[in-house]
C-alpha cells in the first residue's frame, strides 16, 4: 500500500470511529428508527401503489404512526388526572389525607382543566404550589425534556430519510457479485427484519381490535358498577402494551380490573366481583392466550423462531436498557441469518435446495 492510500485509508477509519461514536450516544434513537423503519416500510411502499409521492409518502407513514400515538398517550395522561381528582373528591379518607399534605393544600378548589379556568387559578394564586414545585425542579425537568426532545427529533429525521433513501443503502449493502455470501446474507436479513418487525405491527393492530371488541363486549353486559372505564382507549394501549415482554398485556388489563372492581368493594357490595373475575378470564383468554397462539407463528418472520424472539425481548431491555426492547430483536434477527445463510459456505458446507420448512407450515410473505 502506497502512502496515499494509507492517508485514506486512516483518514476513513477516523471518520468510521467517529460515525460510530455518535451513533454510540444516540444509540436509543438509531436503533428505535431502524425499529419503526422495518415496522412501516412495507406499508411505505404499499402507498406507492397510489402514486403518491416518496416525500408525502414517508410523511403520511410516519404522521399516521406517530400522531396518534402522542394523542393517545396525551389523552391517557388527561384522563389519569381527571380520574384521579375524581377519586379523591370522592372518598372522605382520601381527601382527608390529601389536605394534611402541604403540596395538596389549597387545590380541592382548582377549575377545569380548561383555558379560562387555569388562568383564574393562576391570577388567585392556586397555582402556586405547583409553579414551586415546577421551579425547584426546573433543572431535573429541563434536562429530561431537551433530551426526550432531541431524541424524538433524531427519530423522526432518521426514520424519514431511511423511509425515502433507504433503498440506496439496500443496493449498496448488495452490492456484490451475484451468488457472493455477503450478498446473501445482507439480502436475507433485510428481508427478514421487515418481516419479523411489520409482523409486530400487526400483530399490536390485531390485538388491539381484539381487546376493544371484548371490552366494549363485556361492558354490554355487565352492570355500570363494573364497567371497564375507556374501553376503546384501553383496548388500543393493551395493543401497544403486547410489545412488552412476559408482563406484557397484563400491565393494562390487570389495572383496569381493579379499576372496576374499586367501586363494589368501596360500596360494600362483593358479589358484584363475580364480573371483575368474569373479565379477567376473557382478557387472559381471549385477548392475551389465544391471540398469542394462534397469531403469532405467522406473524414472526421466516427464519425467527418465536421462542427465540419472545426470550428476546425478555432479555433485550434486561441487557441494554430500554432501547433493548427494539435493539435485541434486531440483533437476533442478525444472528440467526448469519447462521442459516452465512456461515454454511464459510464452513465449507454445500448449499442445499431443501426448503427449511414443512410443506404444511406458511411463510409470511404467502399472505
Amino acid at each position: 500500500m502506497d502512502e496515499n492510500k494509507a492517508v485514506v485509508a486512516v483518514f476513513g477509519l477516523a471518520i468510521g470511529a467517529a460515525t460510530v461514536y455518535v451513533i454510540y450516544r444516540f444509540i436509543a434513537a438509531f436503533t428505535i428508527a431502524a425499529f419503526l423503519y422495518y415496522s412501516t416500510r412495507k406499508f411505505y411502499n404499499y402507498l406507492s401503489r397510489l402514486r403518491i409521492p416518496a416525500r408525502t409518502r414517508a410523511v403520511l407513514t410516519l404522521s399516521l404512526l406517530g400522531l396518534p400515538l402522542l394523542f393517545l398517550l396525551s389523552y391517557t395522561l388527561v384522563l389519569m388526572v381527571l380520574e384521579v381528582r375524581r377519586f379523591v373528591q370522592e372518598n372522605p379518607f382520601v381527601m382527608s389525607t390529601v389536605e394534611d399534605t402541604p403540596w395538596f393544600q389549597n387545590t380541592e378548589d382548582l377549575p377545569q382543566l380548561t383555558i379560562d379556568g387555569l388562568i383564574r387559578a393562576y391570577q388567585t394564586g392556586q397555582m402556586d404550589p405547583f409553579i414551586d414545585f415546577a421551579v425547584d425542579q426546573a433543572g431535573y425537568v429541563t434536562s429530561i425534556l431537551s433530551s426526550f426532545v432531541l431524541n424524538l427529533f433524531i427519530i423522526v429525521v432518521v426514520t424519514y430519510y431511511l423511509l425515502i433513501e433507504g433503498w440506496k443503502i439496500r443496493e449498496w449493502l448488495l452490492d456484490f457479485e451475484d451468488g457472493s455470501t455477503a450478498k446473501e446474507f445482507f439480502q436475507a436479513a433485510d428481508e427478514e427484519l421487515e418481516a419479523v418487525l411489520y409482523g409486530n405491527l400487526l400483530n399490536v393492530i390485531a390485538i388491539a381490535i381484539i381487546a376493544v371488541v371484548s371490552y366494549l363486549g363485556y361492558n354490554a353486559f355487565a352492570p355500570s358498577t363494573v364497567e371497564v372505564p375507556y374501553p376503546v382507549l384501553a383496548g388500543v394501549l393493551t395493543g401497544i402494551a403486547s410489545l412488552i415482554p412476559v408482563v406484557g398485556m397484563k400491565i393494562v388489563y390487570i389495572p383496569l380490573a381493579a379499576a372496576a372492581a374499586l367501586p363494589s368493594v368501596l360500596g360494600g357490595d362483593p358479589s358484584m366481583l363475580i364480573y371483575v373475575v368474569g373479565f379477567l378470564a376473557l382478557a387472559v383468554v381471549i385477548v392475551d392466550t389465544i391471540p398469542d397462539l394462534l397469531l403469532r407463528p405467522y406473524l414472526s418472520g421466516n427464519r425467527t423462531h418465536v421462542g427465540l424472539l419472545l426470550l428476546a425481548y425478555i432479555f433485550g431491555p434486561i441487557i441494554f436498557g430500554f432501547y433493548g426492547l427494539f435493539l435485541a430483536p434486531i440483533l437476533l434477527v442478525l444472528a440467526l441469518t448469519f447462521v442459516d445463510v452465512a456461515l454454511p459456505p464459510l464452513l465449507g458446507a454445500e448449499p442445499s435446495d431443501d426448503d427449511r420448512l414443512p410443506p404444511s407450515q406458511r411463510r409470511l410473505d404467502e399472505f
